[in-house]
């Protein structure tokens, strides 16, 4: 077994891998970068982009279906599967492509394959082949999607979100378990593009949305396309035929015993920390074996080792992935003398359709650090101008501002355009803007913008009369 020894041993060669890998680089540090798999994000390979592309070509079929509502009449539509799954595939790859390119573009020698773990504070060793002492460690290790064993149990046709764009065929049908974004987004678009799709959900979940209003809103417009089983959990999953036999049971205690082609599970992901030998490294570690870290600085404790991505489990989403392992990778350079970065303001966004968004404090976080101290403001997409031209006038705005200073704090959204509407609110908020401010931006006609604009005078209004004991948060508890 070979030693090398290094300044910084990045764990991960994903988004938040490549970026503290450049960082550290850019710090003047020698940097090695180690990746278990393949290269390639799963942004890339197995999550936003071709996920976008399979949702592109559902919105697409779903516009000929919509069509005669506008006196359009495109005549019979016909969905290509196999033509558009190859199509997922040749883009999917070719975004991967990108990615493998630049990782291939750093030094060969900074670059090694193989399954790393602490065998020490300062020690790291590869598969059974190499042994690596370095001063400064960055773990960006992401996360894998969640498939529990005994669904696994029923065979190779329970699968992940990974495995879906690998399809050359679209199936007859799919049940989806998990009401987020993941699942939501595959199932309706599976079901715009002709598969059968039931989604269960064991509680009454819709996304990454938490204000009370906004579900009820997202529940009945989902429901109005998708067969979305509500607080129902799946008991069994079983082998049948060429397919699967998924017994379901609600709330009363009912079972039913349906067959599908595919069990898709979307009940989420797991930081990928297990295989790391984190015992042999000191660090303290919370109830699910996740290093204990600073959210400024991302560095575990007071030692030398950060912690970015998925792998930490606080936002599973690219941009935060490169903007923690750009802070970890720089941090790691500098150590001992860390300093904190930029944190940019939660951004969500799910791309169903209608689209979901958050941006800011969510309601449940403001129910717990400004319980009666913030404002809440609201629109209906109904009878908006611009969503009824389009015939996407369904969904709702909420709002939420602070008393007193006014100062914007958050949104949660399910309507059209949300995924620009967010970006607005989102930057509002790290702006520290005041709803009052806000209101003196420019707004055209028509635009979906007016709605914004409409959620914030109500929220004005609300603000101006600040009622003496006011507490917005009827039922402060998280969403079901």
């Amino acid at each position: 077994m070979k030693t090398i020894r290094t300044e910084v041993a990045v764990i991960g060669a994903g988004t938040s891998g490549m970026t503290g890998y450049r960082a550290a680089k850019a710090g003047g540090k020698q940097t090695l970068m180690i990746e278990a798999n393949v290269y390639g994000t799963t942004c890339a390979r197995v999550g936003c982009m071709p996920s976008k592309l399979l949702i592109s070509a559902a919105d697409a079929a779903h516009a000929m279906l919509a069509a005669p509502a506008f006196g359009v009449h495109p005549g019979d539509v016909r969905v290509d599967s196999k033509a558009v799954m190859a199509r997922v595939r040749s883009e999917r790859d070719r975004f991967v492509g990108f990615v493998v390119a630049g990782v291939e573009a750093s030094p060969a020698e900074d670059r090694i394959l193989g399954h790393a773990r602490f065998v020490g504070p300062n020690q790291l060793q590869i598969d059974e082949h190499t042994l690596i002492e370095a001063e400064r460690f960055v773990i960006a290790t992401g996360s894998s999607p969640i498939v529990p064993d005994e669904w696994q149990q029923a065979g190779p046709r329970v699968i992940s979100s990974d495995h879906v764009f690998d399809w050359e065929d679209l199936p007859e049908s799919v049940a989806v378990a998990g009401t987020g974004v993941i699942g939501l987004e595959l199932g309706q678009a599976l079901h715009r593009l002709g598969v059968r799709v039931t989604v269960f959900g064991r509680g009454g979940s819709v996304a990454q949305l938490s204000d009370p209003d906004v579900l009820d809103v997202a529940r009945s417009v989902m429901l109005e396309e998708l067969d979305v089983r509500f607080k129902t959990r799946l008991v069994k999953v079983e082998a049948h035929g060429d397919g699967l036999a998924v017994t379901s049971e609600d709330t009363n205690g009912d079972q039913q015993v349906e067959h599908f082609s595919y069990l898709l599970s979307a009940i989420g992901r797991r930081p990928n920390v297990h295989k790391l030998g984190l015992e042999h490294t000191g660090l303290a570690r919370d109830h699910h074996g996740i290093p204990l870290y600073d959210k400024q600085t991302m560095q575990c404790g007071t030692s030398a080792i950060f912690i970015a991505g998925d792998a930490n489990d606080e936002r599973p989403l690219l941009p935060e992935a490169a903007d923690q392992g750009r802070i970890a990778g720089d941090n790691a350079a500098r150590w001992p003398e860390v300093r904190p970065g930029l944190r940019r303001t939660p951004l969500t966004i799910a791309f169903t359709e209608p689209q979901i968004a958050t941006a800011g404090a969510s309601y449940a976080e403001l129910c717990i650090t400004h319980a009666g101290r913030f404002a809440v403001g609201k629109v209906s997409f109904e009878n908006q101008g611009r969503s009824r031209v389009m015939l996407q006038n369904r969904g709702a705005l909420r709002v939420y501002a602070e008393f007193r200073s006014g100062r914007f704090l958050g949104a949660e959204m399910v309507g059209p355009r949300a995924e620009h509407i967010g970006h607005l609110l989102a930057w509002a908020v790290q702006a520290r803007l005041t709803v009052e401010a806000m209101l003196d931006m420019p707004f055209y006609h028509p635009v979906v913008e007016e709605g914004v604009r409409t959620a914030l005078r109500d929220l004005a209004h609300h603000l101006a009369n600040e009622p003496a004991h006011d507490h917005p948060c009827v039922d402060c508890t998280p969403a079901p």
